[in-house]
């Protein structure tokens, strides 16, 4: 079941509450796969681990998508399409989707078509394999491929925007809508926290800027690994 940004959000407001109450070091150093952990998106960018990324070896089949997980037809990319509809498409056999509304915060437009849309990982397949990704079993990449656990980690977004986008971190790449980027920032932090994976310093470099022109928003993440 995908986790909406609704919940998400009541449960962030409730989890900062509880930050008060424990040093945020300490409820992070002591966290473990599953543990959530909640803190300011600039104390959960510091909390990250800066190192050099390296793409060898990184092939995107590694990383197993779109799957089934809950064997009710509708693959992972079907999911997402359903969860994030503004208006709901008919479902039709295997999960076909016919009719719809779609918003695309990327690029701050409206598609009545899926087939115009992308589902992208949020921080990019080759971008996690650099990040620490090329350490994990087979299994870890393909739960990370298909994130519906966090509504933060997959989005549906126009085609253009994405393929626009690629493979690139927010050193070289953010997205065109401008009053989205401040969300992206904070979203690209706490699925890198999630997952444990690391940040090189140019990548580090373009995240405190960004946040240093938006809310120091907390952040509430259930840790994957």
């Amino acid at each position: 079941m995908r986790l909406t940004r609704t919940a998400q959000t009541a449960a962030i407001t409730l989890a900062a509450l509880g930050s008060l109450l424990t040093p945020i070091a300490n409820a992070h150093a002591t966290a473990a796969p599953g543990d959530t952990v909640a803190m300011p998106v600039r104390d959960a960018l510091q909390a990250l681990t800066i190192q050099d990324e390296s793409r060898a070896g990184y092939e995107r089949s590694k990383f197993r998508h779109w799957i089934d997980a809950d064997r009710d037809a509708c693959n992972t990319r079907q999911e997402v399409l359903l969860e994030e509809a503004v208006t709901a498409p008919e479902q039709g056999p295997k999960c076909a989707l016919t009719g719809g509304e779609w918003y695309s915060s990327y690029d701050d437009r409206y598609f009545t078509d899926a087939r115009a849309l992308d589902i992208d990982h949020l921080v990019p397949l080759a971008e996690a394999w650099d990040s620490g990704a090329s350490g994990w079993t087979a299994k870890e990449r393909e739960d990370y491929a298909n994130d519906l656990g966090d509504a933060r980690a997959l989005i549906g977004v126009s085609a253009a925007s994405n393929r626009s986008k690629a493979d690139q971190d927010p050193a070289t790449w953010l997205p065109p809508a401008e009053g989205y980027r401040c969300q992206y920032a904070t979203d690209w932090v706490a699925d890198k926290t999630r997952w444990g994976l690391s940040i090189d310093s140019t990548e580090e470099a373009a995240l405190s800027e960004a946040l240093s022109r938006c809310p120091n928003a907390p952040v509430e993440v259930t840790l994957a690994r």
